[in-house]
């Protein structure tokens, strides 16, 4: 309590103690006798709840109401005694926490969630009742269609931020300490609250522009969802930190001297990123075939200045000492983020050609960074209301609106993922309005943000004055005009499709079925079956029509036709139902063939890798790896005493036992009118997606090419994604799979 008092004090005026600490001694006797499931007193929740609270700076009313957020559900107190005590306004906080912690009934058969878990002993509780509540299965399928009583948790947490955001700001510090304290739990249910924390609280802190809790939740969750892949990253980042710390230091000095002797006052500091965005990082770079090379580019400077003109003197020093890297700008000063967040980013290129971020902002600034929409109470000084806060915070405001629409749980969930705690973009209206749309989204989410008629009109769009796909990825700053039909028109098909990424907003997906839904079930059929005949026919000859009806859930082929024609149903679906459902032992089956070396090289992908005769390593062996010349890396045992030798120990490099992958040879024909450079379009796109081609060959007839492959490939959802990046090449007509085969397999 001391502590919580001694930060509280550093902002809230001193008479304002006292109601902090009230309501600690009420807590305090509430809880009495009650444990936490890891053992330790229950007051200790609540305390360490309100503490982190105090590091956002709330006020006073929140920090009370964080001590007393348990008393309503877990003891004897009620409404009218907390407000009583300690006034409306903080029993309604606590009341409002209430109902976010509420048990909810997931099914008829008893099975129980918890939204938020109390590691609890109630010596007043039926021992009866916390044995079905700690014994529950969880249904591994977070999104399914027994998850409606998460659905409108969601829904009650969305409305309490519109009436009292303060009610959010301690559900994150409360799930922020019950995180710390997962090991206490079941392996189930730490798995089912990791995710729900990795894929709803995080996000939400994010977009609350609450940066301390984010990347804690972040890295708690992913502790326990992938915590091999944790260890590996805290040993990289162990096994490096000496060299990546005096590099930073090095690069930090000089920037630190430049802007002194140009008469900038500032502070310069290292800012490391944590564990999982560095995990992110990896992933995304052995996405793009690229290496990491090494960790530098994992940390970035942070330059603090004392005014807003100062940040972009700053920016020109940081570019007059180090080039600055293409399409790595971004000005959130000028234009802030609606989470409050305002700075300047770049990346550039220093000592020995590593990429290092900088970001550039005010002291104000940076604490509006850290805290977000936490700090707006301690700059509120007792104003009743903030226009400039109210304004910031509308997005919250159109998203209650929109969600009226949503039907469906998964619906519901996927665009509170996507369509509002995605990375943002910023972008204009062709009148100069700011509008925010996901990170990724294309002109057609734009389209259909601004009028669900208007995205079913679009024909194009003008990016900056220029014309551009309907597939281009919006860009911060860009200024867009949509171009609609003159005639009545609705939407393609096509725009559905994942694999053609014309959308990125489940907002604007939901429209376009909504759409779809309302045509004649006669022409949605009849646009199934084209859309059958031409692409699901193709992925296998195993299953008749009828059995891939069944495997899809239908009751006759004319509902799976229909669910294709409308869109509810996608080819990619499908592909992936056939790979979990086809007979691995039918005698029709492509056997696995490729790569099971199962040898990892962080960053690298697949970099070729042999085994050395001399040690004759196997998988459970420590080992390690040597560069050589021509011919990749050769995988030792640590213990060999051919790498224990002084002089080659610069060119080792950390190697791991991966997972072995299994290839499926898949021969294809590729029609097309002939052209110049067909043939390099066609391989080029298939490399691009780091297919191998094991076999090529073409033939002319007339003023048309036809093009047999071997490809080899990790199953059907890949060979899906393939086909349709295909049928956009330039002169393609038609696609057709060898007849005699069947991918079965995408493990």
């Amino acid at each position: 309590m001391d502590t919580l008092l001694k930060k509280a004090g550093k902002y809230i005026p001193k008479e304002q103690l006292g109601l902090i600490a009230n309501a600690y001694e009420f807590a305090k006797e509430a809880h009495s006798g009650q444990t936490r499931r890891s053992g330790e007193p229950f007051i200790e929740h609540p305390l360490q709840t309100a503490i982190y609270l105090a590091e956002l700076k709330l006020d006073s009313k929140a920090l009370a109401a964080a001590l007393l957020h348990d008393v309503m559900e877990d003891c004897n107190v009620s409404y009218a005694e907390l407000e009583n005590k300690f006034g409306l306004e903080v029993a309604n906080l606590v009341s409002g926490v209430t109902k976010l912690t509420k048990k909810e009934s997931l099914n008829n058969e008893g099975a129980v969630s918890l939204t938020d878990f109390e590691n609890i002993s109630l010596p007043f509780a039926d021992q009866t009742e916390i044995n079905k509540i700690e014994n529950s299965p969880i249904n591994p399928d977070f999104y399914s269609a027994k998850e409606m009583a998460r659905v409108e948790n969601l829904k009650r947490l969305l409305m309490s931020m519109a009436e009292d955001i303060r009610v959010v700001l301690i559900k994150l510090a409360d799930r922020l300490h019950n995180m710390r304290t997962l090991k206490a739990l079941p392996k189930n249910r730490r798995i089912f609250i990791a995710q729900e924390t990795l894929d709803i609280y995080a996000p939400l802190a994010h977009r609350l522009g609450i940066w301390e809790i984010k990347w804690r939740l972040e890295d708690l969750a992913f502790q326990h969802l992938n915590p091999i892949d944790y260890k590996k990253i805290s040993k990289l980042l162990r096994s490096k930190r000496t060299s990546r710390e005096e590099y930073i230091d090095g690069i930090r000095a000089r920037l630190t001297e430049s802007l002194k002797d140009s008469g900038i006052e500032a502070v310069v500091t290292g800012r490391p990123k944590h564990i999982y965005s560095i995990h992110k990082k990896i992933q995304r770079y052995q996405d793009q075939n690229m290496t990491i090379g090494d960790i530098y580019d994992l940390f970035a400077l942070r330059v603090i200045v004392n005014r807003v003109n100062d940040c972009y003197s700053a920016l020109g020093v940081v570019h007059s000492l180090w080039r600055p890297l293409r399409d790595q700008f971004d000005d959130y000063i000028a234009n802030p983020k609606d989470n409050l967040y305002q700075s300047i980013h770049t990346a550039v290129l220093c000592k020995g050609a590593f990429p290092v971020e900088v970001q550039i902002r005010t002291s104000e600034m940076h604490e509006l960074a850290e805290y977000g929409v936490a700090a707006h109470w301690l700059y509120k000084e007792g104003k009743d209301s903030d226009p400039q806060f109210d304004k910031k915070m509308i997005w919250l405001r159109q998203l209650l609106d929109w969600q009226r629409d949503v039907s469906g749980a998964e619906d519901f969930i996927e665009s509170f993922k996507t369509d509002i705690f995605d990375n943002q973009v910023y972008v204009y209206t062709p009148k100069g309005d700011l509008k925010e749309l996901p990170s990724g989204s294309t002109p057609l989410d734009f389209a259909y943000q601004i009028h669900t008629d208007i995205g079913h009109q679009c024909v194009g769009a003008h990016i900056n004055g220029k014309l551009v796909s309907l597939q281009y990825k919006l860009k911060n700053g860009d200024s867009i005009e949509i171009v609609t039909s003159k005639t009545e028109r609705g939407p393609s098909i096509d725009w559905l499709n994942p694999n053609l990424e014309y959308i990125k907003t489940n907002s604007a997906r939901q429209k376009i079925r909504q759409w779809f839904n309302r045509q004649e079930q006669r022409i949605n059929i009849q646009r199934g079956k084209e859309l059958y005949s031409k692409q699901v026919r193709r992925l296998t000859t195993d299953l008749k029509l009828n059995e891939i009806s069944e495997v899809m859930g239908m009751d006759s082929s004319d509902e799976l036709y229909h669910s294709i024609g409308t869109g509810s149903v996608t080819v990619s679906q499908i592909a992936a139902k056939l790979t979990t459902s086809t007979d691995e032992s039918s005698s029709n089956q492509v056997k696995p063939i490729g790569p099971t070396s199962g040898i990892d090289v962080l960053g690298v992908g697949d970099l070729l890798t042999r085994m050395a005769q001399c040690c004759n390593p196997i998988k459970g062996d420590n080992i390690a790896g040597y560069i050589t010349r021509s011919r990749g890396v050769t995988v030792h045992r640590t213990d060999c005493p051919n790498i224990k030798n002084e002089n080659v120990q610069e060119t080792l490099i950390q190697v791991d036992w991966g997972q072995a992958r299994k290839l499926y040879p898949v021969d294809i024909q590729i029609d097309a009118y002939d052209r110049v450079g067909l043939l390099k379009d066609i391989t080029a796109l298939v490399s691009e997606h780091r297919v191998n081609i094991a076999n090529c060959e073409t033939r002319e007839v007339a003023d048309r090419s036809i093009i047999t492959m071997t490809l080899y490939t990790r199953g059907i959802d890949e060979l899906n994604k393939v086909f349709s990046k295909l049928e956009g090449v330039k002169g393609v007509t038609n696609i057709i799979r060898s007849p005699d085969q069947s991918v079965t397999s995408n493990k």
